[in-house]
């Protein structure tokens, strides 16, 4: 591929995914830090492009995601999608009451979620990948995965039912 071809290719890919991997780093980072993991995911295509399949939404998360761990890693802790969640403002009015509580409760039971149950329902619930996509990110088999998804959902279900009955939360070992 020469040089041409390769910085059209890239340019299409940026086009094509900058907004989903970008969205994707940011509830995975603080703001400050978003623009420069979304950059190093593209230079890591760029300097891969000869890689990049043709569904490339699924293998940039997976580089992301790597890029983010890197980060992460460097600086010691590993900031959870739940931590977002909780710094975004919450409307409340009189009428809002009960959409604030179920709110609440919801960041709750996330937060008593592990890590890796936090990822898989994202890359579903909110990255919209399939659970092949979300497999190729994770490096798991589609099977693999479901099988992960599962369990987290249906530990999700099982804390928000707790709460709600005022009983002991069930825990998963991280």
């Amino acid at each position: 591929m020469d040089q041409g071809d390769a910085a059209d290719r890239l340019t299409r890919l940026w086009v094509a995914n900058h907004e989903d991997v970008t969205r994707f780093v940011a509830r995975r980072l603080d703001s400050a830090l978003v623009d420069d993991a979304v950059s190093e995911t593209f230079l890591v295509a760029w300097r891969r492009l000869e890689d990049v399949p043709d569904d490339a939404r699924p293998w940039l998360f997976g580089v992301a995601r790597n890029v983010v761990a890197t980060r992460t890693r460097s600086e010691g802790r590993w900031r959870a999608l739940g931590v977002r969640m909780a710094r975004q403002p919450v409307e409340v009015s009189p009428s809002a009451d009960d959409v604030a509580i179920d709110r609440l409760e919801l960041e709750d039971a996330w937060l008593r979620l592990t890590a890796g149950e936090r990822e898989v329902i994202a890359l579903v619930a909110w990255d919209g990948l399939t659970t092949e996509q979300a497999a190729r990110v994770l490096g798991l088999r589609p099977s693999t995965f479901s099988v992960r998804l599962t369990r987290a959902r249906r530990h999700l279900v099982e804390v928000l039912d707790a709460m709600a009955h005022r009983q002991p939360v069930p825990s998963r070992k991280v």
